[in-house]
């Protein structure tokens, strides 16, 4: 399993907890070859396919050098809209990160997405 510096993962975690509140539902730390769920709220199930999310959230490691260059300007994070709720991913440094949440204003995403990406770039690269 992946495991982000354990200082690292409290940042991470609280970083997330300051940003969303109690909307929070998980926090996941992948790689490129590993996947590690450092936080899921006590209401919810463990029943998350982890290595499924971890796939599908992995593109987002090639997605940075597609959209590099571009008119864009520099990639900065994902939001997923679900029926229940929203995955964010923000990936930095070799290392990523996403996060569920409850419903929430749009400007909270943004501020979540940055102080993640803060501690994620932090990391040593991998």
């Amino acid at each position: 399993m992946a495991h982000p510096p354990d200082e690292r993962a409290e940042e991470l975690l609280s970083a997330a907890r300051t940003a969303t509140g109690d909307e929070l539902r998980s926090l996941t730390y992948f790689t490129e070859d590993d996947v590690e769920q450092l936080y899921l709220r006590s209401d919810l199930s463990r029943t998350a396919d982890l290595v499924g999310f971890a796939e599908s959230e992995r593109h987002g490691f090639h997605a940075q050098s597609l959209y590099a260059d571009t008119q864009l300007g520099d990639y900065r994070f994902t939001v997923r809209v679900f029926e229940n709720g929203y995955l964010t991913r923000v990936i930095n440094n070799g290392h990523g990160v996403w996060v569920t949440t409850d419903s929430m204003d749009i400007d909270r995403f943004e501020e979540l997405a940055s102080a993640l990406a803060s501690i994620l770039r932090s990391f040593d690269p991998a």
